[in-house]
């Protein structure tokens, strides 16, 4: 593949894949965008090349496994935010297996690669307190004025 395989494939993702087929709202978008922006800033310094010159093929598990532990001990990144980043980057290797399939063996590697597991704990909007201080309050309804 040419060096303007990368950048063509990443154009591609964004605009026909996430936006055309997928319909995916801005925050994930966004989401996604941010972690090619960690990824080539990672991938430049780690290859020592212009982001120009940076071709798919140097995308393999080596490279991606030491994003993901940079992520993670370089930038103190949670295990979520960590496997919030490889989703992303699975689904971008998901596309290109689809469109490049000389590449496919790459990718396969590259969607091997598993989330590390975390602890879910609950999701708690209000806390006791606050809550009761809800339940507690006047309805402003009745003591409206018609």
């Amino acid at each position: 593949m040419s060096a303007a395989g990368l950048p063509s494939l990443v154009q591609r993702f964004f605009t026909q894949r996430l936006l055309e087929q997928q319909g995916l709202s801005s925050h994930t978008v966004a989401s996604y965008r941010d972690t090619f922006r960690l990824l080539l800033a990672f991938a430049t310094k780690h290859m020592g090349r212009a982001p120009s010159k940076l071709r798919i093929e140097d995308f393999d598990v080596s490279l991606i496994e030491e994003f993901l532990q940079h992520l993670e001990r370089g930038r103190g990144n949670s295990v979520r935010t960590r496997n919030t980043r490889l989703a992303a980057v699975h689904a971008f290797f998901r596309f290109v297996a689809v469109s490049e399939p000389a590449l496919f063996l790459q990718c396969q590697r590259i969607l091997a690669i598993p989330s590390k597991r975390c602890e879910h704990g609950p999701v708690e909007f209000l806390t006791e307190s606050e809550a009761a201080a809800l339940v507690g309050a006047p309805d402003v309804r009745t003591y409206a004025i018609h």
